[in-house]
């Protein structure tokens, strides 16, 4: 039915075919409009013609397609999770929007089906955020983990990079049986994203780079998360020792390269909160007072600032391994 091949041609966009097809289009709507409006605002109009295919009562799906991802880029609204503010208060989160893809479709189907000009506002609905106010207060009760690392705050492009890339980890909330990447959370570092050069490791040997010091980030949260229980996934160290952790207490990290990944094992979703500042980066993870884990002994570093040093973010996997040997396990190593 005629329904069922639209559906096709727009992914799975329109809603369920009825019992019977539309007829033609009108020959005499050809040339009145359709007029698309949001929040008061005309965001697109288009005209019948453009979306017949010769052989009637068939459309163009592609234009179709264009038509509703126009729509939607234009109406959405990204929700935003529920956060903890710099004083400890709980900010609220905020409702986004999307758009109500099978009305939408429907709408449209009546104006390409029908004749005569029409309007209509863009339907929407609520697109709400993964953690809200009520979540964030029962999970942020039970410290379960942390780990503090300490660097040369003299080091400014250093100590620049560590604050960014941990303020991005901070808030986050990592949902039971949730696999967490540490290169997905803080995504790419780059000059664009306020990334400076800094010392790094390339192949065993010191070099500049961009993005210097987010290993010590990724070594910090290791070894909390560890401490916590949680299951790592992914980790290797570096090529060469480094020294704001123990040896064999690191985790190095590239965009496009090594990961540091874990998984929430527990029953309870947990949450990281991070600080770096005054030469010092702070994780903690918490949980709500229900949850029921297993903490390991994971050694503390020392409170001296270690001497300069910076990680392995381009050494090639071959190189990892032959340092290091193979992930992790499951559990920590």
């Amino acid at each position: 039915m005629l329904r069922i091949v639209l559906a096709g041609l727009l992914l799975l966009a329109a809603p369920a075919a009825p019992s019977v097809p539309h007829p033609p289009p009108a020959p005499d709507g050809g040339n009145q409009s359709l007029t698309i409006s949001h929040q008061g605002k005309p965001i697109a109009s288009v005209q019948r013609q453009p979306f017949l295919l010769p052989v009637a009562p068939f459309l163009d799906g592609s234009r179709l397609q264009q038509l509703l991802r126009k729509v939607e880029q234009t109406v959405y609204v990204k929700p935003k999770n529920a956060t903890i503010g710099t004083a400890g208060q709980i900010v609220p989160e905020v409702v986004g929007s999307k758009l109500n893809r099978s009305q939408f479709v429907d709408r449209v189907y009546d104006y390409l089906y029908g004749s005569g000009p029409m309007a209509f506002a863009a339907p929407v609905l609520n697109d709400y955020p993964r953690v809200d106010s009520e979540l964030l207060a029962d999970i942020r009760e039970k410290p379960i983990g942390y780990y503090v690392t300490y660097f040369n705050a003299g080091n400014k492009p250093r100590a620049h990079n560590i604050a960014l890339a941990a303020k991005a980890l901070d808030n986050v909330v990592v949902f039971p049986g949730e696999l967490f990447s540490f290169n997905e959370t803080v995504g790419m570092r780059t000059e664009g994203k306020g990334y400076k050069r800094a010392p790094i490791i390339v192949r065993g040997e010191l070099a500049e780079g961009i993005g210097g010091g987010i290993c010590q980030v990724s070594s910090t949260l290791f070894n909390a998360t560890d401490r916590a229980g949680l299951q790592i996934v992914q980790r290797y160290s570096h090529s060469r020792h480094v020294h704001y952790v123990l040896a064999g207490r690191d985790a190095t990290v590239s965009w496009g390269g090594p990961d540091f990944s874990f998984r929430n094992p527990y029953h309870q979703p947990i949450l990281l909160r991070t600080y770096a500042g005054n030469g010092a980066i702070t994780i903690s993870i918490y949980s709500s007072d229900r949850i029921e884990y297993k903490p390991r002994e994971v050694p503390g570093m020392s409170e001296t600032v270690p001497e300069e040093t910076s990680e392995d973010r381009n050494a090639p996997q071959e190189e990892l391994e032959r340092n290091n040997g193979a992930a992790a396990p499951p559990g920590g190593s």
